[in-house]
Formats: C-alpha cells, structure tokens, sequence
C-alpha cells in the first residue's frame, strides 16, 4: 500500500509540469504579406584583410620559438630564432675579403700616385673594392635574418615550424593578421552577377556563432573562375572580435524587396524534408499543417509557398504545442 501511494506521488510531480505547461497561452504570430527583402545566399569563408605570411629568408635549423598560435605580438617582436652559423662564417669571410680589397685598393691609390701602375689597374682595384663592400653588407644583412621577427602588429593564426625543424628560404613559418580588420568572400555564379552589379546591402550569417551582421561594404571583383564559372564578392566587416579567418560564413545579399507571406524559423517542426507549423484554428483547436517553404528572406524568417493563408495563426513554440495536443488542452 505504501509502495503504491509512493509510485502515485511520483506520477503526480513528473505530470504537473506539463499540466503547467499545457494550460498556459501558447505564443501565436498572425502571418501576413509583409514587405520583406529579397535575397540571394552564397557561402563564404573569412579572411583578414591585412594578413602576413612570415618566411626564413636563410637557411637554417629552428633554435628557439616565442609565439605561437592565438599569441598577439607587436611589430619588431621577436617570433622565433634560427641557428646562423653558416651565416656567420660568411659574414666573416665576406669581411675578410673587404678587408683585403681594401687595402690592395690604397695600395693601388699610393702606386698611381707614384705613377707604377696604370688607371686601369686603379680602376679594377676600386671595382674588386665595391665588389667586397657590398659582399659584406649582404652577408650582414643575411645574418641578422636569422632573427624572425614579425613585420606588423597582430595575431598569430597558425605556426607553421617547431623547434628543431630545418627552416629554408621561402617557407612560411608564421601566419599573422590584424584582428580589427576581417572580410568574407563568397562565390556568386556567373548568371546571377546581372542582379549584383548594384547590389550595396547584405548581412551576414555566423551559423556556427548564431550571429548575423550587417556588411559594412560589398565589392564584386571584376574576375571569373574558368573552372567552377563562379567571380568572386568581397563583403566587408564590422569589428568582430569572436570572429578569426576561415571560419564558414553566409553571405544574404539583398537583390531588392517584394511582399511575402512568411514565418519565424522557430515554428517550423522538420521531419527529415517535411516541414510543418502548429496552426490554431476558430475554435482553438491545434492542426499540424505541412508547408513548402522558400528562401530565407532578409529579416530572417523564412517564405512560405504552400500550406498558409494570410491571417493564420501560427504556433511559434511548437514543443509546448505538442505538450497541449498529448494533455488534451
């Protein structure tokens, strides 16, 4: 007797929550043709701006790293510091050989003066002289490149060596951008550049982050892939500090504005490809009602097709509608 009047009470707390739930107003929006901005979607991915791929210009193996990914660094800062051996004993044979090109150029100078040796010989001695000078300051300046600095202020978004491995010229070591200043590109085709060419609003859609924002600019390149027939639009951005390059984005760019009859996306239940909307009726009761849906328009609620008439009373939390239609509300 105890067991069962236990299991009852039970019974009775897991069921008052959804009797609550279920005898409270469900949210309604009345769908109506409304003036809405036509879009047209394109993936895109984020990039920076100004954005710098940090390279050796020497040979050399990886002798100590002071960055690494997500780090922000100033310009001149330090990055990273390869061995300069090889380096160095250039540089002290570039000085030798200025050293002795020199001299042998004075020496050139006293005998000219003295009328032993022609201008010619005088000449070729300047010339093995400038020769040696400017050895010298190449091999100097090859030396100090052995200190990888980073050229401007920013971010590190990717390193791209460790400690130990074997740097050679004209390898990245290093990806730095500045974080104030990010843009998306998106791939429109060919047929629908017409209807871009005067296309000056879009906002932007963060489907990872569930942000949208307005573009601040948009730029169609005059370019083409040959191979995918897509060109290129440049879409700038507001400052985003939770945004980093090469994310995925969606770009909605707006082609012009038409009346449409649409609904909140949260009232939309989806099945696999069926989708469908709680519709209360006259007489309050609820209907499951199947729709064909459109595009996303620019105010982010979604065209309806089919399955809705103007003045609708739409669900737009259709979980707690669910609830109500199992109670018997």
């Amino acid at each position: 007797m105890k067991t069962n009047m236990l299991s009852r009470l039970a019974l009775a707390c897991v069921l008052l929550p959804l009797s609550a739930i279920a005898a409270e107003p469900l949210p309604l929006v009345t769908v109506h043709q409304q003036p809405v901005d036509l879009v047209f979607p394109a993936e895109a991915v984020v990039e920076a701006v100004q954005q710098a791929t940090v390279g050796a210009q020497v040979p050399g193996r990886v002798l100590e790293v002071s960055a690494d990914a997500g780090q922000r660094v100033g310009k001149g800062d330090i990055l990273m510091r390869l061995d300069a051996r090889e380096a160095s004993e250039a540089a002290r044979a570039a000085e030798a050989q200025y050293n002795v090109a020199r001299l042998n150029y004075e020496r050139h100078k006293q005998l000219k003066e003295q009328k032993f040796v022609s201008q010619a010989a005088l000449d070729k001695a300047r010339a093995d002289f400038d020769a040696a000078a400017a050895n010298r300051s190449a091999a100097g300046a090859s030396q100090s490149h052995a200190i990888i600095v980073a050229p401007m202020a920013g971010v590190v978004a990717r390193r791209h060596a460790e400690a130990g491995d074997m740097a050679m010229p004209g390898a990245p070591l290093f990806t730095i951008y500045q974080p104030g200043s990010l843009r998306v590109t998106a791939s429109v085709p060919q047929h629908r550049l017409p209807a871009m060419r005067n296309v000056t609003k879009a906002r932007v859609e963060f489907p990872e982050l569930g942000k949208w924002v307005e573009a601040t600019a948009v730029q169609v390149l005059p370019t083409a892939d040959a191979a995918t027939h897509v060109s290129p639009v440049r879409v700038s951005l507001p400052n985003m500090p939770d945004v980093v390059p090469g994310i995925f984005a969606r770009v909605h760019f707006v082609t012009g504005r038409a009346d449409k009859l649409t609904v909140p996306p949260a009232a939309v239940v989806r099945r696999g490809e069926v989708a469908a909307v709680y519709v209360q009726g006259a007489d309050n009761r609820l209907v499951l009602r199947q729709l064909r849906l459109g595009e996303v328009v620019g105010n982010g609620e979604i065209e309806v097709l089919a399955g809705l008439a103007a003045g609708d009373k739409v669900v737009t939390d259709p979980v707690r509608a669910a609830i109500q239609i199992r109670s018997g509300k």
